[in-house]
């Protein structure tokens, strides 16, 4: 195999042809493959992030909530003295 002053391969035989397009093959599953991986990967992140977040938002929504009961009922703390 050869290549010609444009850069393009010059080929001498089909089993050089077919030895590249196997080669090309295995690299494109190789690429599929690693784009699955990568998906994955980002799929989990973004699950564990949501997942705090909607905890986080949770907590944050009760403790708005039991404050806004408490001050509507005049509930306050009372500090326990020693």
């Amino acid at each position: 195999m050869n290549q010609s002053n444009t850069g393009m391969k010059i080929y001498s035989s089909f089993e050089e042809i077919n030895r590249d397009l196997k080669f090309l093959k295995l690299q494109k599953e190789i690429n599929l493959e690693e784009i699955k991986i990568s998906y994955h990967t980002t799929k989990e992140n973004f699950s564990v992030f949501r997942t705090i977040g909607n905890i986080a938002g949770a907590i944050a929504k009760k403790a708005f909530v039991l404050k806004a009961v408490n001050k509507m009922l005049g509930i306050t703390r009372v500090k326990k003295i020693e």
